[in-house]
């Protein structure tokens, strides 16, 4: 029993953590004037892709290792509830690492938010689903973790549906 509670004191203080932080640094002004609603969809900067930091690139590199652990019991259907928690725990605990992280400019700061809220989506699918809407929240997580290679510079990057 107490570790059922430690798991729930871990799983609502990573709630706690993603939402102030995500809200602290969507909140943060960055020195520049940004458009009222925020980018509509990823785009590339001019062409180019996003500029990334040390921690986004590990926070990323860790999210999709995690995913590709868990990558064969999902695509095979024998992926549990509790490996889908696990997994989203896994994944929630990375987002508030970069959140907190946050050192992007701007710019490339409001596409790494568009792309987040997917990855946030597919872990909450994850975390509160059953197996049916967790597998479609690893889906989504994993088509965002491809946009993140088409969209931001990350060296030796590559995603977990397409083939590179």
């Amino acid at each position: 029993m107490v570790s059922l509670w430690k798991k729930i004191a871990a799983t609502m203080t990573t709630a706690a953590l993603l939402s102030v932080g995500a809200q602290q640094c969507l909140a943060q002004d960055h020195g520049h004037a940004h458009e009222a609603d925020g980018p509509a969809r990823l785009s590339l900067n001019k062409g180019q892709k996003w500029a990334t930091d040390a921690n986004l690139r590990q926070g990323m590199s860790r999210i999709r290792e995690a995913m590709a652990a868990d990558l064969a019991a999902i695509h095979g259907g024998k992926a549990t509830v509790k490996q889908y928690r696990a997994l989203a725990q896994k994944i929630n605990g990375q987002i508030a690492f970069m959140v907190q992280a946050c050192k992007l400019e701007p710019e490339a700061d409001a596409m790494l938010h568009l792309l987040l809220a997917d990855i946030i989506a597919g872990a909450d699918a994850m975390g509160d689903k059953g197996v049916g809407e967790a597998r479609k929240g690893a889906e989504k997580i994993a088509h965002a973790l491809d946009d993140y290679g088409v969209y931001f510079s990350h060296p030796g990057w590559h995603g977990l549906t397409q083939s590179h």
